[in-house]
């Protein structure tokens, strides 16, 4: 398949810091340029929630979306993340964005907040007309409290510039209604679910393992497209025990690849209240998991 605004094999970039807590932009493009050249990612996500959002500033995001593109934007697409539960703010940030090479935008459901489907569509709509990138909707019910209804997913595919969907619903019933219905271009937001919505027709993913094992999340999509689907089993599930500590042990999938990038010697540092980082038994869990899992595949 050709590489779509939001490439294929994208990662949800963690936002790497320095010991004392601030922006760490040599790391970020040493980590971006690792992704890209050794991970196999052809996309990267920065300041979705992997990459601390909701604790870094706008100026921040601003310098790492810039710092991020300077490094491999000329090789992967960059998507901004520019959620917020404010549509004003929401719009800023988009156009910020797209000043500084963003080429798309993550936009997540307004959380908190939890205003009704005519209102996120009209949120939406707002900040696809604010800007000429294309836009990723956001579905991730159980972080915002407030679902993207299949209804309303088929009204905002009407809209020119909302062409994408990062589904982290766990409802493979409404991606498939969507996707026969329209042509937004699905990514799995779940690493557990890679697989099953490649199989129902999605585009890719955007990976939180992908920090950590990139090559390895690759290589279920590459043996899907390949046609064996056997083998791309195989492999999705050889990397469901890192999948399951990563994102099931007790802390964010944030705490748990900065805790494993610096154990591989990446660039990821602290991360900020008020998260916690991993303490000394998840790291050494996570590695152990990861030794077997890189290994094995």
């Amino acid at each position: 398949m050709p590489l779509g605004p939001f490439g294929r094999t994208a990662v949800a970039m963690i936002t790497p810091f320095g010991a004392d807590g601030a922006l760490d932009l040599d790391g970020a493009q040493r980590l971006a340029t690792h992704l890209v050249d050794r991970g196999g990612c052809d996309g990267i996500v920065v300041s979705g929630t992997t990459g601390e959002s909701p604790t870094t500033s706008d100026a921040e995001k601003e310098a790492l979306l810039r710092a991020v593109v300077a490094a491999v934007g000329d090789r992967a697409r960059v998507t901004a993340g520019v959620g917020s539960n404010d549509t004003r703010h929401t719009v800023e940030l988009a156009r910020a964005a797209e000043r500084a090479g963003a080429h798309g935008l993550l936009v997540v459901t307004p959380y908190y907040n939890r205003p009704p489907q005519d209102a996120v569509a009209e949120h939406f709509r707002t900040v696809a007309d604010a800007v000429g990138l294309p836009v990723m909707l956001y579905d991730v019910p159980a972080r915002t409290g407030t679902e993207l209804a299949a209804d309303t997913l088929l009204r905002l595919a009407e809209h020119p510039r909302i062409t994408a969907v990062k589904d982290s619903a766990y409802d493979l019933s409404k991606a498939a209604k969507v996707m026969a219905a329209t042509d937004l271009a699905y990514f799995s937001g779940c690493d557990e679910l890679n697989l099953p919505l490649l199989a129902i027709g999605a585009a890719g993913y955007v990976s939180v393992v992908a920090n950590v094992a990139g090559p390895q999340v690759r290589s279920v999509l590459d043996a899907y497209d390949a046609g064996d689907t056997g083998e791309a089993a195989r492999r999705h599930l050889a990397l469901a025990p890192l999948v399951e500590r990563m994102m099931s042990a007790g802390a964010p999938g944030t705490v748990t690849s900065k805790a494993l990038l610096g154990a591989l010697g990446l660039p990821a540092g602290p991360v900020r209240a008020p998260l916690l980082p991993a303490d000394r038994e998840l790291t050494d869990g996570l590695r152990v998991v990861y030794d077997k899992v890189a290994g094995g595949l």
